[in-house]
């Protein structure tokens, strides 16, 4: 039997990728999720540091704050309680982006609605009367070193796939993504198409295959991921 990821377990697994002494952005756009890329924050990685930025003006986040213990004083760009670690830093919005577009974020982490086998981002905007708004995803995927994308369900809720060969929707970025978490599998996105490095146990590649919307390579060393035990 297949047990998909829990976005906790996501999170977890994202964060065991996470270098030491990395200056990484976790997006906190609530429609995608509700800021799912912040529950990286609530799992640290033992012997290992990484500085958490937020794009409004916070260097040195840390984890979700207890209930009841919320600062709406101190919240992320997606209007979120967060907390901030000793050593943070508040800083004016400009400075902020002034770190984003000058390169100094390692890596930045977001949702998305489709990514492409390229790389190409879609993750602001989907058909409706809803005005959509894209905040500073643009700056983020542009700026990064590198930027990850966490998906809760490899597949959207009607079945439409979020991996495509090509995105419909209005782009964030091209060719920007060179990672995709999913709660199926972790895919490396190379030169030469996308490359599954991880799969949930149980799942098999033709499974795989037909809930994702591009050709995929699957790694020789291709990993079990466990729920419960993605990190």
């Amino acid at each position: 039997m297949v047990k998909a990821l829990s976005s906790e377990d996501i999170a977890r697994r994202v964060a065991r990728d996470i270098p030491n002494g990395a200056y990484v952005n976790l997006g906190a756009y609530v429609n995608l999720g509700i800021g799912m890329p912040m529950l990286v924050a609530d799992y640290p990685v033992p012997g290992r540091e990484f500085v958490l930025h937020s794009e409004n003006g916070l260097l040195g986040m840390g984890p979700a704050p207890a209930a009841g213990e919320e600062d709406m004083d101190l919240i992320n760009a997606g209007k979120q309680a967060v907390t901030i670690l000793p050593g943070g830093s508040y800083f004016h919005h400009a400075d902020s982006f002034a770190m984003i577009r000058g390169g100094h974020i390692d890596i930045s982490i977001l949702g998305a609605y489709q990514v492409a086998a390229n790389g190409d981002l879609a993750n602001w905007a989907l058909p409706g009367p809803k005005p959509p708004a894209v905040g500073g995803a643009m700056d983020l995927v542009a700026g990064a070193r590198q930027v990850w994308v966490m998906l809760a369900t490899h597949v959207a809720k009607d079945g439409a796939h979020k991996i495509v060969e090509r995105c419909d929707l209005p782009l964030t970025g091209l060719n920007c993504v060179h990672r995709v978490y999913s709660d199926l599998a972790v895919i490396d996105i190379t030169p030469k198409g996308l490359v599954v490095t991880d799969m949930v146990a149980g799942l098999s590649a033709e499974e795989l295959e037909a809930k994702t919307g591009a050709p995929l390579a699957f790694a020789e060393s291709c990993r079990a991921l466990l729920s419960g035990r993605a990190a």
